[in-house]
């Protein structure tokens, strides 16, 4: 009995010992992914693409010449208005196409430099490789596309001036808008990323299944009930805490509550990292074909 006590404490032992070894290697593979996702030669087009929507309302709300008086007159109008640009322009066009861009270059861009095999002549599992590019990628969109968000937010509320501010967010839902923009905008790295980093590891050319993806995503309001739940927008669509029509043509379905929404949107990201995993197992380097 003794015996079988100290070999259940071994086994205890070596599990956290096994748990810290690869919680480090996590971190050190972030630490260099999240330099390259900043700072590589490929970052450019991020921070080009986390601009626009930030520009476009600074134009709306400071160039133009009655754009802060419209602003101001029509609050609950602009409001609305913020919130076709935020779902079609940042959430469906720029964090789509931002997360493309990064989680599909965390393996199939190291694939195309040739040097991914520095990764894999290292000793850790190839699991945790997975982790740690996905976490890495995970940081850098969603800490871009927040401040995008927040920025074109705060050229929204710029045009209304000070105490009207601090009226609406304070003494209003104000701040709570602010932060289910900030959550939804999390969320949606979360989900597209996790799609975007299997597709970099299953495709060779992931342009193809990329947009296919988007088109998807963009005819959702067109599909049956059923197939609208097989999307990432359909959830995040739900959280929006301006609601907006989705037009004559759309398909009508009940609302997603959020106390669904978000935890479908985490389990369906875990099981396509999980998926990611065991493929990753099983992928050989061959730069040749690149």
């Amino acid at each position: 009995m003794s015996t079988m006590i100290e070999a259940g404490a071994v086994n205890r032992a070596e599990n956290r010992s096994d748990w810290a070894l690869w919680l480090r290697q996590i971190r050190a593979i972030m630490r260099i992914e999240i330099s390259k996702n900043f700072w590589g030669r490929r970052a450019f087009l991020i921070y080009l693409l986390a601009a626009v929507p930030v520009f476009l309302m600074f134009l709306l709300s400071i160039v133009h010449t009655d754009g802060g008086k419209d602003i101001t007159r029509n609050w609950a109008a602009s409001q609305e208005v913020f919130g076709y640009i935020y779902e079609y322009l940042i959430l469906q066009t720029i964090v789509f196409f931002g997360c493309a861009w990064i989680f599909m270059n965390l393996f199939r861009g190291e694939m195309v430099d040739k040097s991914l095999h520095y990764y894999f002549l290292c000793p850790l599992r190839r699991e945790v490789l997975v982790a740690g590019k996905y976490l890495s990628g995970l940081v850098a969109s969603a800490t871009l596309f927040t401040l995008s968000t927040i920025g074109s937010l705060f050229f929204l509320y710029y045009a209304r001036g000070y105490p009207a501010n601090v009226n609406f967010l304070f003494d209003g839902p104000g701040i709570w808008q602010v932060f289910d923009y900030i959550g939804i905008t999390i969320l949606g790295c979360l989900g597209y990323g996790a799609v975007f980093l299997f597709i970099g590891l299953f495709f060779r050319n992931p342009i193809i299944p990329a947009l296919l993806v988007y088109g998807w995503e963009w005819i959702n309001f067109l599909l049956p009930p059923v197939l609208k739940k097989i999307s990432i927008v359909h959830y995040l669509h739900t959280l929006a805490p301006v609601p907006m029509s989705e037009g004559p043509l759309a398909t009508v379905v009940a609302a997603t509550s959020p106390l669904i929404s978000v935890p479908s949107l985490i389990l369906f990201t875990a099981a396509v990292i999980a998926f990611a995993s065991i493929r990753i197992r099983r992928m050989e380097i061959q730069y040749g074909g690149e």
